[in-house]
């Protein structure tokens, strides 16, 4: 059974036993909990128990049972087929004008296949929104050729692609039961402790409960400890420890968390990040050296709690360090501002300085770059001042850590007149300079053109469709008398939509365009007539890709809007016809 593959027996008589305890200790939470009383209550209830050789519960008196199954709401580990779970996700199906059934019909090969070439493309934000709403809606799984938990991981991966931790938060509290949640959890409590922020990776604990994971147990009994809460803290440690749990390192930082010691053994462990946690907090002669092996969770917590060591101390005939602190500036856990002080201490001459674009060749690559900077901080030429930055960056790239040099590039390169910049230099200029440009544009309305005129406002939904097709019937009569007026791909895709959602156009204005003239590919049709939405809306996703909708021509736009008018799938419809159908202006 499939729930039995991330339940052990051993592990469900701990589930089953420690929210039996929870459940008193909620019931009677207005007194002061009695730590010895529920260690009694606990053998009581043991006591009508009995362990099978296959670490199986079952109770002496079967009414006993039947009350104890009834309080906790265990599921029958006999039944565990029948208890499945149906759905996981995020939004309401309606939300978006989707279906629960949306994967029903759909092969699970051909969803593997199209959501792993998605993870290797850098999609733009519209194809996200879309692969947002695909993936996060809750739905019934696909039967065909994949499992639930790997259609589950895809929904996992995504939020952790995205690293967006307050939907991965109401996504896991909505989903509490989904018994394939590890990853996730994981993830989201080990994000934040690597930043040092040990408050958020907690409070995760106070929304959902999950029991199933060693990893998880101990986090969460190092949460517990944390927030004072130390008899909740020993009864899930025992639980644990009498279904077998076994971890020397963490054994021994409960003890002395709990004050049965007085001092840990001071081992470091980098197993992972809430051992070297652990292994910060309670040794007070904490020193920790990192180098070019340390994996990058333990550098973002070095970075975070302050441990690095300070550039001012570094000494410059270490070559080797000098090149790790590179290295760590480029994987942004030393800030860039630091890395530049470093290289201002360097000591150079003056025909160094002078003869710069040879001098630094002659050099080791850290100390090469110390002296480009140093001779560009000092020139006021815009020609100079290009022509160092440029090498540089190339010097930065050449050894694969470009990122450590892009704030303050960028700031360098903000100095100079844009006007002043020569040809040669203009795309080195604009590419790495990245100006934002303001994304809030106001729409302009043209009742001239079909496309453009005040008909947006139905998609606004600021019309009801009875003055939708008084509007539009007025805007026809208007546009027949233009002469040599074409009626565009983009004025068809808004009069289509109209007439998809119920608006009727006077029969004498049917003359001036023809409707369903877009071609959609025959692939996807053939998904449509099978019923397969998510699959649809995946293809749609892809096509996206990279591309901003605004960019893509208005034969593509045609046919997807088509394709959505088909599906009667109204709010993904209307969000693309307002981003790519009107007139915007700064």
């Amino acid at each position: 059974m499939k729930i039995l593959k991330l339940l052990s027996r051993k592990n469900l008589s701990i589930f089953i036993i420690s929210i039996f305890i929870f459940s008193n200790n909620l019931n009677a939470e207005e007194e002061p909990a009695d730590i010895w009383n529920i260690e009694k209550k606990a053998e009581e209830s043991s006591s009508n128990l009995i362990i099978d050789d296959d670490h199986s519960l079952k109770n002496n008196n079967e009414t006993e049972k039947k009350e104890f199954n009834s309080e906790i709401n265990i599921i029958d580990t006999n039944k565990l087929e029948d208890n499945k779970i149906n759905i996981v996700g995020l939004y309401d199906p309606e939300e978006n004008g989707l279906d629960i059934n949306m994967w029903f019909n759909s092969d699970g090969n051909e969803i593997k296949l199209i959501l792993n070439k998605l993870k290797k493309k850098n999609l733009s934000k519209d194809a996200k929104d879309i692969l947002d709403i695909v993936l996060l809606t809750n739905s019934y799984f696909p039967k065909k050729n994949i499992t639930e938990e790997d259609f589950i991981n895809f929904k996992s991966d995504y939020l952790i692609d995205n690293n967006d931790k307050n939907l991965i938060k109401q996504y896991l509290i909505k989903n509490e039961k989904n018994i394939y949640n590890s990853k996730l959890i994981k993830f989201y409590i080990n994000s934040y402790l690597e930043n040092a922020d040990l408050e958020n990776a907690c409070n995760i604990f106070d929304e959902i409960n999950y029991l199933i994971d060693d990893y998880i147990n101990k986090f969460k009994i190092y949460c517990l400890i944390n927030k004072d809460k130390r008899e909740e803290a020993q009864i899930i440690f025992d639980l644990n420890k009498e279904a077998g749990f076994k971890d020397e390192f963490y054994e021994n930082n409960f003890n002395f968390l709990m004050e049965y010691i007085e001092k840990t053994d001071g081992k470091i462990s980098e197993k992972n990040i809430l051992n070297f946690h652990l292994s910060h907090r309670t040794n007070p002669d904490f020193v920790y050296l990192p180098s070019e092996n340390t994996p990058k969770f333990i550098w973002k917590y070095l970075s975070s709690s302050n441990l690095l060591e300070n550039i001012d101390n570094i000494d410059l005939e270490d070559g080797k360090k000098i090149s790790l602190i590179e290295k760590a500036t480029n994987e942004k856990n030393y800030d860039e501002k630091e890395l530049f002080e470093l290289y201002k201490r360097f000591q150079f001459n003056i025909n160094q300085l002078l003869n710069v674009k040879e001098s630094y060749k002659l050099l080791q690559n850290y100390e090469g770059r110390a002296l480009l900077y140093q001779r560009l901080i000092l020139t006021k030429d815009t020609n100079e001042l290009l022509d160092l930055s440029y090498k540089l960056k190339e010097s930065f790239i050449k050894d694969n850590i470009e990122n450590a040099f892009n704030k303050e590039l960028k700031k360098i390169l903000a100095s100079v007149n844009q006007d002043e910049v020569p040809s040669n230099y203009s795309s080195f200029y604009f590419s790495n300079l990245k100006t934002q440009t303001l994304k809030e544009k106001n729409i302009k309305i043209n009742n001239k053109i079909i496309h453009q005129s005040k008909l947006l406002k139905y998609f606004e939904n600021n019309y009801e469709i009875e003055k939708a097709e008084d509007e539009i019937n007025k805007l026809l009569k208007l546009i027949k008398k233009i002469k040599d007026y074409e009626v565009t791909n983009k004025d068809l895709i808004l009069l289509e939509s109209l007439v998809s959602d119920g608006v009727k156009i006077s029969k004498k204005y049917k003359n001036m365009f023809k409707l369903g003239q877009s071609n959609i590919p025959t692939d996807i049709q053939l998904l449509i007539n099978n019923e397969e939405i998510g699959m649809v809306l995946l293809r749609l996703v892809e096509i996206i890709g990279e591309d901003d909708l605004e960019n893509l021509d208005a034969d593509t736009l045609y046919f997807m809007t088509s394709i959505l008018n088909e599906l009667n799938i109204d709010t993904i419809r209307n969000k693309i016809l307002l981003e790519v159908l009107p007139l915007k202006i700064l």
